[in-house]
């Protein structure tokens, strides 16, 4: 399998599909591979698709993640729930922090004589607001927020990479595959291509990728968009090949 994460994490709907896909038909002597690309992202995203990786190990399936560029944050939330991760050499791996950030527009709005009412019910629910006046109790309540997730996010890791030095490697740094190696942040360095060549030499290696299916209009549009693709070539190809004329 792959997976390209952006900030929202977007392709999480297709990993859940394939990987119902293949519980539905793998057994304990199979090997599950993801090829994982990701700098992380929002909480409750990553969360979602670490959980769906979850699935594979609770079914006592062995799944290998590789990392070519990077699994940093998010990322690597998704990365620590193999069994085995590989890494490329040059591969950024870690960026075990949160981060959180926003402007305020607050005196902005002041000097062009802009009010702006901000209503809550119940005392946190808007630590900090884009628009209105933050106050330092606000800022310490969201700080502590971010506290809080930074230690479930220390824990999430740790539970499953067992030798590894969490308080270290916890500081929102990150490390090259070698370096990362020598935290125990990963397994081993290899390059996915590496691995999956040595996999096709002992046993049979699918590549599963949803597919989802087309509707009556989309197979039409594709079809004239094709027809008109062609249509251009040969009208083209007469003003550019004398030899057609």
């Amino acid at each position: 399998m792959n997976f390209n994460g952006d900030l929202a994490a977007t392709e999480v709907d297709n990993l859940r599909e394939e990987i119902t896909a293949i519980l539905s038909i793998a057994s304990k002597r199979d090997e599950v591979v993801v090829r994982l690309e990701s700098s992380g992202g929002m909480v409750q995203s990553y969360g979602l698709a670490s959980s769906q990786l979850d699935r594979i190990r609770k079914e006592k399936i062995k799944l290998t993640v590789c990392v070519d560029k990077v699994a940093a944050s998010g990322g690597y939330m998704m990365a620590c729930v193999g069994d085995k991760i590989l890494a490329a050499p040059f591969a950024i791996i870690g960026s075990i922090g949160v981060v959180a950030q926003m402007p305020n527009f607050n005196r902005f709005l002041k000097k062009h004589n802009v009010d702006f009412e901000l209503l809550t019910a119940g005392e946190h629910k808007r630590t900090l607001t884009m628009f209105g006046k933050n106050t330092e109790k606000g800022r310490q309540k969201f700080i502590q927020e971010l506290n809080d997730i930074h230690e479930l996010f220390k824990d999430y890791v740790s539970n499953r990479r067992s030798k590894i030095d969490i308080d270290t490697i916890a500081s929102g740094e990150v490390w090259f595959g070698s370096k990362a190696k020598d935290l125990s942040l990963i397994d081993e360095i290899s390059t996915s291509d590496e691995y999956l060549s040595a996999c096709i030499r002992t046993a049979k290696v699918f590549e599963v990728v949803l597919v989802k299916k087309k509707t009556v209009f989309q197979r039409i549009g594709n079809s004239v968009e094709t027809s008109m693709t062609r249509i251009g070539e040969k009208i083209w190809s007469k003003f550019t090949n004398p030899s057609d004329f």
